[in-house]
């Protein structure tokens, strides 16, 4: 059975509570990061911390742990726990509040640590449906735990056979998955929505390890760029490098990984296996 941190607490996870009171459970109002590891060592922890300090001030939430407050207690769990590798999920809640909506000056921080994941291979042999939603997330930098939007969207893709689903601006422009990024290659170019998006830490990997086998194009795609694509891909840090084969009705290129995708893949591996 695993160990979270709850509160300044470790505890079993089946003893892991939180107070009906606290504004994360009657109001919906905290934020979450969430990342692997790779060898037992967290991926990215301090670019993932920064961005969920970040998520919380942009949503006026009070975060009293710096960086290295909040590494240490990361590590405490992990080391409480004993998996090949791990997910870790830090959150962040709106605590107690006097008229059960203002939020209060005493956060609760929660770190849940359990085994990594691995997803069918045949994903990433093949490649995956996604399709695209008009819903967007609300406040696009913030990594809240308002997943309403997400949740319903997924709904809509899990009834098509589709394991993500994409939100549109009002202007039809692609901008991320519901837990993903997305990259399009066009013409050898790897193109990526840059505005209105909340900032991945595999995003950025992804960015780094490519700029010196393709060029790089952060812009907005259109719906209908990306339908036309020739390698559609995804970014998390759950799911990696995960290929396209379909967006809503339409096959990418060939409906099959390609070459640029693979490339990408590969190099993404030889990242993390020396990270």
């Amino acid at each position: 059975m695993g160990i979270y941190y709850i509160n300044g607490q470790f505890v079993e996870e089946d003893a892991a509570f939180l107070p009906v009171s606290d504004l994360a459970i009657i109001r919906g109002y905290g934020v979450f990061d969430f990342f692997r590891t790779y060898g037992g060592k967290p991926f990215h922890i301090n670019d993932h911390l920064r961005r969920l300090q970040n998520s919380a001030q942009l949503i006026g939430l009070a975060c009293p742990w710096n960086v290295q407050e909040l590494s240490d207690i990361v590590f405490q769990t992990l080391e409480r726990n004993d998996y090949p590798e791990s997910n870790v999920r830090l959150l962040i809640t709106g605590g107690d509040s006097e008229d059960g909506i203002s939020p209060g000056e005493n956060p609760r921080l929660l770190v849940l640590v359990t085994p990594a994941k691995r997803f069918p291979d045949q994903w990433y042999q093949d490649g995956v449906r996604i399709i695209t939603s008009k819903l967007h997330r609300y406040i696009p930098g913030a990594k809240s735990i308002d997943y309403i939007r997400a949740i319903m969207t997924l709904r809509d893709g899990q009834e098509v056979g589709a394991v993500e689903s994409l939100y549109l601006d009002g202007e039809d422009n692609v901008l991320e998955g519901t837990t993903s990024n997305i990259f399009a290659v066009l013409d050898t170019r790897v193109v990526t929505p840059a505005e209105d998006i909340l900032p991945g830490i595999t995003r950025d990997v992804v960015l780094k390890i490519c700029k010196s086998d393709f060029a790089i194009e952060p812009r907005s795609i259109s719906r209908q760029e990306l339908l036309g694509a020739d390698e559609v891909f995804l970014a998390s840090s759950n799911k990696e490098i995960l290929p396209v084969r379909q967006v809503d009705d339409q096959l990418i290129g060939n409906g099959e990984p390609g070459a640029v995708t693979k490339q990408v893949m590969n190099l993404f591996k030889m990242y993390t296996d020396h990270y």
